[in-house]
């Protein structure tokens, strides 16, 4: 057996050899390149021949898009998961520390029209897109830098493309949300004189030393809440441009510059936007005791009213507006 092996092996061996003569094996070899060498031409802008005429086309390696992809591992996938999980433990901590705002006079169990059932949705609608997108968004932007070296390679490939689609679908929804609530909520949240009294008080949502037991004066929306307002529309226009170019290229046909702007903006402003979400769900949820009445049913108690958007109160109060449920 071994002996038909060494036959076989001499013959490959000899039609090796008559090939390579016949192409001229024997002349001088040119020498080869390092990869170092040929990383730093690339890295200098070497450049070749392509029947493409688009942006770079005969452009192996783009040095931008590396400079780009090193602001994204290096600055925007942690900003991410900072705006997310630090704000998260920031304000576990301080809840442990401070507590949360509770109503000094308890519950009246009269109930205060405060949002229409169309505001209430318009909300759901930005708000349950958003936290997708935010989700979503952390495994696309970060989770190769701190999730993929933890997971098997075929549960990661799932991860990822079932965020793609997710993050892709939920877009459109959010859009609409985002617009809705800027277009008809602007009215409410302009700024006051008034409002400036309450960042010096932190809404009086302390509980210990001179601001404790402070109520600063706020109307339908407090200083907080018009803080958020303002920062979800600037961002969220930024989110909704970048994503329309980044969702539909095919539509707009943007250059790559332009596109690689798109996505750093992208990044950016849901870095911020994470960041005010996580406050505005606190503040809303477990901050301000009754507060997430208000965009379930669209009532608020009486006593929270008072105690968190007097002038609001007093002035419907005034004018004839205070409807209580039935």
């Amino acid at each position: 057996m071994n002996k038909w092996f060494k036959h076989i092996g001499l013959a490959i061996a000899l039609m090796f050899s008559a090939v390579c003569f016949a192409n001229g094996a024997d002349a001088p070899v040119e020498p080869q390149a390092s990869d170092a060498q040929i990383w730093a031409q690339l890295k200098d802008g070497a450049t070749g021949y392509t029947t493409s005429d688009s942006q770079f086309h005969n452009q192996p390696i783009n040095t931008y898009d590396l400079r780009v992809l090193e602001l994204r591992s290096d600055w925007l996938a942690p900003g991410l998961m900072l705006a997310l999980f630090g704000m998260i433990i920031i304000f576990a901590l301080f809840i442990m520390v401070n507590g949360i705002s509770k109503l000094h006079h308890g519950f009246s169990g009269k109930m205060v029209h405060r949002w229409s059932k169309f505001d209430v949705s318009i909300h759901w609608l930005g708000a349950i897109p958003c936290l997708l997108l935010i989700l979503t968004g952390l495994v696309l932007l970060a989770g190769r830098f701190f999730f993929q070296p933890y997971l098997g390679e075929g549960f990661w490939a799932s991860m990822v493309n079932g965020a793609k689609q997710v993050h892709d679908v939920m877009a459109i929804p959010f859009m609409f949300g985002w617009a809705l609530m800027t277009l008809l909520w602007a009215k409410n949240q302009l700024p006051k004189m008034y409002d400036v009294k309450w960042f010096m008080v932190v809404g009086g949502y302390i509980n210990f030393g001179p601001f404790k037991g402070k109520h600063p004066d706020a109307g339908f929306a407090n200083a907080g809440e018009k803080m958020w307002f303002w920062a979800f529309a600037f961002f969220g226009l930024i989110i909704s441009a970048s994503g329309m170019l980044l969702l539909f290229p095919n539509l707009f046909e943007p250059s790559r510059t332009l596109s690689l702007i798109a996505l750093v903006l992208h990044s950016i402003s849901a870095i911020i936007i994470c960041a005010f979400s996580i406050v505005h769900i606190f503040m809303a949820t477990v901050m301000s005791e009754g507060g997430m009445e208000c965009m379930i049913s669209g009532y608020c108690d009486e006593n929270w009213a008072t105690q968190h958007h007097n002038l609001w109160y007093d002035e419907i109060k005034a004018n004839g507006t205070l409807k209580y449920r039935d």
